[in-house]
């Protein structure tokens, strides 16, 4: 019982990370990447889909996007959801293509990003505190209907703590990671 407890909890905490590592690949750095649009929503054939699924995205050059609908009809639409989305590009439509061109950051902009990213840390940091809450309460329900002894409610809750620490560590390198990524010019 415990044991499911335990695998079940540390399965969330790795999907809270992983999560975390994914919003991090759309926070613009220095270098052109791909999955910075992930988060555009286009109007396609009446309903929002994202960018990638309409279009080719490729980085031919370090400060570039190449965007290439695979029709030409959505390219209107696909100009209007990157001028609408918070990246603050200016799209170059040539009819065919979308060229996306990178200024580079300031350092205004740069502690903005890094603020961002902490605060998104700071919030899976707590998202996984509320699971080891979660997890010792479900281990203290089982101790009150006697299912377990002390002891053992005693060790998994230790186990909970160490899974969560764990975690958070993880959170805080990740975060780290993408702020010297951010930081450097």
């Amino acid at each position: 019982m415990i044991k499911l407890l335990k695998t079940e909890t540390e399965e969330r905490m790795k999907k809270s990370v992983e999560a975390l590592r994914k919003e991090y690949q759309s926070v613009r750095a220095g270098r052109a990447n791909p999955s910075l649009l992930e988060r555009v929503q286009v109007e396609y054939y009446g309903s929002l889909v994202p960018v990638n699924q309409v279009a080719n995205i490729s980085a031919p050059e370090a400060r570039m996007l190449l965007i290439q609908p695979w029709e030409r009809s959505s390219l209107g639409a696909i100009e209007k959801a990157i001028l609408k989305s918070d990246l603050g590009l200016n799209p170059n439509n040539d009819g065919s293509v979308i060229r996306l061109i990178l200024p580079s950051l300031t350092q205004e902009r740069r502690a903005e990003l890094v603020k961002g990213v902490k605060k998104r840390a700071e919030e899976h940091r707590v998202i996984l505190r509320n699971m080891r809450r979660d997890a010792n309460e479900e281990i203290k329900a089982l101790q009150k209907d006697h299912s377990i002894s002390e002891d053992e409610a005693k060790r998994a809750t230790d186990d909970i703590q160490k899974l969560t620490d764990k975690y958070i560590k993880e959170v805080d390198r990740v975060a780290e990671t993408k702020e010297t990524e951010i930081m450097e010019v």
